[in-house]
């Protein structure tokens, strides 16, 4: 074959490949699917919602105190000596009823003093009678001798009557008396006696001791009641009745006192009875004083010295909402989701504000769904997908 021939050939060749490889591409283009134009959706923003319940409730004012004795006492004789009996009761934590001997001190040496007094009172009251009868017979000698003389007079002086002499001995019997008192009650005090039902707080002395009169031997106080001083901000004073601090008459408001003892969760009813005299000067706070009747009625007691939390109820709201702190923003707007899942700003009115719970006293109804997670971009009006949950116990 010649060259002419040779590169005509190779030209035909290449052109039918070229071809063949086209048509191949056609083919495959035109078996391949047609992609359909869809519709981009855009996701809503999830919320988390939490339905609304309103109802008369009170505004619940919570505090934290320290359970404190209405009486606290020092025990302290008045008069000095060996002590000859101690109490079974008087030990740290002893409990005692009221009019219990405590503590009895030698009497002995004060019997001695009252058998003394005795003795000088019977014998200031013979001089006494001793005195009256001079002055008597010294009346009548005088009568006697002046009966007729008009000049004289119809009392005799008082010299004549030895009446210097009759008031120094009554004196001296009066002065004689009240050291027989005095003896009597030194006596009486050599038994040291509970003045109310209580316990021990600390105590140091033992039996065979002797006690020096006005040094302390033990700390005692009442079981009767107990109080609690509880710090408040002033601004919360006008949500309940204090006496003699608040407008009103009346008894304060009722309170119910929280605490765990020996494992348990345990309640108190007591009352707010007054306001401390002065503000803290560093916090600027009131202290309401709650009082709690029998602490000890109870086992376990409201022991004294317990940390407690303080629950004080205040007046009452027709329509009480409660929602979490994290629902409200700007102070007073919370943001509740419709039926359509569009998001609107609502206005309310906040009551009051503790820890993380917000008592909104207007501006919320039944059913309302309250958005309690946060957001990083919120228009009023935007569409979301709520999520409910389900409504926290706030008892």
């Amino acid at each position: 074959m010649s060259k002419t021939k040779k590169r005509i050939f190779q030209t035909v060749l290449t052109l039918a490949l070229i071809a063949l490889g086209a048509l191949g591409m056609i083919k495959l283009t035109e078996s391949k699917p047609q992609l359909k134009k869809r519709r981009q959706v855009t996701s809503l923003p999830v919320v988390r919602t939490l339905e609304v319940r309103t109802a008369p409730l009170s505004v619940i004012v919570k505090g934290e105190g320290t359970v404190e004795p209405l009486q606290e006492i020092d025990l302290e004789p008045q008069v000095s000596g060996e002590v000859v009996y101690i109490a079974p009761s008087l030990i740290n934590g002893g409990e005692f009823k009221k009019g219990t001997t405590l503590l009895k001190i030698e009497p002995e040496d004060y019997r001695l003093a009252v058998t003394l007094a005795r003795s000088k009172v019977k014998n200031s009251e013979s001089l006494l009678r001793l005195a009256e009868e001079e002055t008597a017979a010294a009346r009548e000698e005088w009568f006697q001798l002046y009966m007729d003389d008009a000049a004289k007079g119809n009392e005799p002086p008082a010299l004549v009557l030895k009446q210097p002499q009759l008031d120094a001995v009554r004196a001296r019997l009066a002065a004689d008396r009240a050291d027989l008192k005095k003896a009597l009650l030194n006596l009486e005090r050599t038994r040291l006696k509970a003045p109310f039902d209580g316990r021990v707080e600390w105590e140091n002395v033992d039996l065979g001791q002797y006690v020096r009169a006005g040094v302390k031997l033990a700390t005692i106080f009442s079981t009767d009641s107990a109080e609690i001083a509880v710090p408040l901000e002033d601004e919360t004073l006008k949500w309940f009745h204090v006496p003699g601090f608040t407008p009103g008459k009346g008894p304060g408001a009722p309170a119910t006192i929280r605490a765990r003892v020996a494992g348990r969760e345990l309640s108190w009813k007591g009352r707010v009875v007054r306001a401390q005299g002065r503000l803290d000067e560093q916090t600027r706070m009131v202290r309401v004083v709650v009082r709690v009747e029998r602490p000890y009625a109870t086992k376990p007691p409201l022991a004294m010295g317990l940390f407690v939390t303080v629950h004080i109820e205040g007046r009452q709201i027709p329509h009480m909402a409660i929602v979490p702190r994290t629902a409200l923003h700007e102070g007073n707007v919370v943001w509740v989701v419709d039926r359509e899942g569009v998001l609107r700003y609502r206005r309310v009115k906040v009551a009051r504000i503790h820890g993380e719970e917000v008592q909104v006293s207007a501006g919320l109804k039944d059913g309302d769904q309250v958005v309690v997670s946060s957001m990083k971009t919120v228009t009023d009006g935007m569409k979301v997908r709520p999520v409910p949950l389900k409504e926290k116990n706030r008892s």
